[in-house]
């Protein structure tokens, strides 16, 4: 029989594709266009567009009413434009004032925004329903800078009306303080001495030693303090004069302050301010002491005591010369004759 030999011919391969990048799923891939159909790549898209679909809905409802408040350091937060991938500033702010949502509608009401805005659409192949939600028209944002306006006037008003109530309570803080100071400096009628009190010329002779003590020349020169009523209602007081200690001044006479007086026990100069050298010495060797572990041997012995020549042990014939076996000798003949001690003392305890 002949043999057939049938000849096929394969396709010859074509070139591969180049590799590109996809930013939303972070990995190359080599399949051209058709990744951005895939379901890795939608899913990817559909998360990203809705973490930013919230910031964008909040800046929408800005729209008709703009709020402004006082500038914070938090205001300086900035979101992800996924279209444009970029920065943008959430808020507008100018010196001590700022609008929310101001910058993120600036920036998506941008005629740069629009043209990233409809290649990221075209590219990634995203839902055309959902392009107009991340989109702010012309009239949208003329509305907003109308709101901005109003907002502004608000609260400019508001802040008036806040500095208005802090300067009432600050009025209303230095009149009271100004009453309680014109009540205390003011004279007070002295009162009838039938009333109230039981001796009458204790008051006058009162009066007349305050008269007499407020005409005195003081030693600083300053004018004559006013004279005060030294009763209160129901309660009658006598003013028994300042006490000043004889043969000791003050500082207004003159003289030594306390302070600057000098001590009799420090007056010899002999006393020696603070710790010997020996006690020094003796600080620091404790200090060496602290840093060693505490379980060590010999921490707790006492370098200080007086030892004799036989205070090293003895126990095990450690340090006998000799062989080991002369010692364990000597050491059953000694327990044998302790033994025998111990029993003599016994019956002659019993007995």
């Amino acid at each position: 029989m002949a043999k057939i030999r049938l000849h096929v011919r394969l396709p010859r391969a074509g070139p591969m594709a180049p590799a590109e990048r996809c930013g939303l799923c972070r990995q190359t891939f080599f399949c051209g266009r058709g990744h951005v159909y895939s379901r890795k790549h939608q899913r990817q898209l559909k998360v990203a567009l809705e973490r930013l679909l919230p910031q964008v809905e909040a800046a929408r409802k800005a729209v008709r009413a703009a709020q402004v408040e006082r500038y914070v350091p938090e205001h300086e937060r900035c979101c992800w434009c996924l279209c444009c991938s970029c920065e943008v500033r959430k808020h507008l702010s100018h010196g001590n004032l700022t609008v929310l949502h101001g910058g993120l509608l600036e920036h998506l009401a941008s005629p740069e925004h629009k043209k990233a805005t409809n290649r990221f659409w075209w590219e990634n192949k995203a839902e055309l329903q959902m392009k107009e939600k991340f989109l702010i028209s012309p009239q949208d944002y003329a509305r907003f800078k109308k709101s901005m306006v109003k907002g502004l006037d608000s609260y400019e008003e508001k802040e008036d009306e806040v500095i208005k109530e802090m300067a009432a309570q600050i009025r209303e803080v230095e009149q009271s303080r100004q009453e309680v100071v014109r009540s205390v400096l003011e004279p007070q009628p002295v009162p009838d001495p039938e009333e109230g009190s039981s001796a009458p010329g204790s008051w006058k002779g009162t009066n007349s030693q305050v008269a007499s003590i407020s005409q005195q020349p003081s030693y600083l020169d300053l004018p004559p303090a006013p004279e005060l009523d030294w009763m209160e209602t129901g309660q009658p007081l006598t003013f028994i004069g300042h006490q000043d200690t004889p043969g000791v001044g003050n500082v207004h006479s003159g003289a030594t302050p306390p302070w600057m007086a000098q001590d009799e026990e420090y007056s010899s100069g002999n006393q020696q301010i603070g710790p010997s050298y020996e006690e020094f010495l003796k600080e620091k060797e404790k200090q060496k002491l602290k840093k060693l572990p505490p379980d060590r041997v010999g921490a707790n012995f006492d370098h200080s005591s007086s030892t004799g020549a036989g205070w090293l042990p003895s126990f095990g014939r450690v340090w006998n010369n000799g062989r080991r076996w002369q010692s364990r000798h000597q050491f059953k003949t000694e327990a044998a004759a302790r033994n025998k001690q111990s029993h003599k003392e016994k019956r002659l305890m019993i007995s």
